[in-house]
């Protein structure tokens, strides 16, 4: 973030107007609300994690045990379980 003089870069009224709230301090000027992307979208993480715990639940329902999806996956049975219960919901509710 860098600094810029208010009187390089302001219409004069504008100027004119914030220095009755305020005068020769620093003020943060957030940007528009833009919808940000979630965790994952833009490069392809989400898309791959939802692929793998699709198929850890394939296997688990195939007959796979929790122990061989963790050496299979490399993952602890508290996660193995976590993505079993909940592809379970995503695709029962679909």
């Amino acid at each position: 973030m860098s600094y810029k003089n208010g009187r390089d870069i302001l219409p004069p009224s504008l100027l004119k107007e914030l220095q009755k709230y305020i005068q020769g301090e620093i003020v943060y000027i957030p940007k528009k609300e833009q919808k940000r992307a979630g965790w994952g979208e833009n490069n392809g993480t989400r898309q791959l994690m939802e692929k793998r715990n699709q198929e850890i639940y394939s296997l688990y329902c195939t007959g796979w045990t929790m122990k061989d999806l963790t050496l299979s996956y490399h993952l602890s049975e508290d996660s193995i379980r976590k993505i079993i219960v909940k592809t379970r919901g995503v695709l029962s509710a679909n």
